[in-house]
């Protein structure tokens, strides 16, 4: 699977490596070209997944503030509800497609 951004590939990885976690396709780490990521300030904790960082997603000069997010040290207690550890995983919002 894929996440494009304006013809340009931002995660690729096997689909049997993807999670997908409510609604969302999270990429492993390594299948995420982080030259695309900026982090961002932006702060939210999720009641079960915990603290969650976001990235804004480079367009050439432009920046896309906040399309893509992460749990760097998500609660252990939450890999059962998932089936595995999802640290670092990477997901994708709005203008990011995620396409087979």
């Amino acid at each position: 699977m894929k996440a494009v951004l304006n013809g340009t590939v931002i995660a690729e990885a096997p689909q049997s490596d993807l999670l997908k976690i409510e609604g969302n396709w999270y990429f492993p780490p390594a299948s995420v070209n982080a030259e695309f990521l900026v982090k961002s300030p932006t702060q939210y904790t999720c009641s079960w997944k915990g603290e969650c960082q976001y990235f804004g997603v480079k367009d050439g000069e432009t920046l896309l503030q906040d399309r893509a997010f992460s749990y760097p040290a998500p609660p252990a207690a939450s890999f059962d509800r998932v089936g595995q550890d999802y640290s670092d995983y990477v997901a994708f919002w709005k203008e990011i497609r995620v396409t087979e």
